[in-house]
């Protein structure tokens, strides 16, 4: 099993009249993916402030295990199901952190 954490930044614009819909969605999936998953570190979801259906999302996963399994939950399934119709453009990309810290 990999030690090195996954880090991604997902770039997504979202059809305007789907927005509302696809923000209940998107916060949903990420509820269920911290609570439920260990491997999940964290997931934070942006919009751009005068773009608001540009989202952007950092997602922090504890090793390439946990990542992969992620995409085969449930939640994240129901999550790209039922949202598909709604992202007009996806852009994943990988990152390599240099300084992450939070306080709850």
């Amino acid at each position: 099993m990999s030690r090195k954490p996954v880090v991604r930044m997902a770039e997504l614009e979202i059809d305007p009249a789907t927005l509302e819909a696809y923000r209940a969605l998107l916060t949903e999936e990420i509820e269920a993916s911290v609570a439920l998953e260990d491997g999940v570190l964290s997931l934070n979801a942006v919009s751009i402030r005068d773009h608001p259906n540009k989202v952007r999302i950092l997602e922090v996963y504890a090793n390439r295990e946990a990542y992969d399994a992620h995409l085969q939950t449930p939640h994240f399934l129901k999550y790209k199901t039922e949202t598909s119709g709604m992202v007009t453009a996806l852009t994943l990309i990988d990152v390599d952190p240099i300084a992450m810290r939070s306080k709850l």
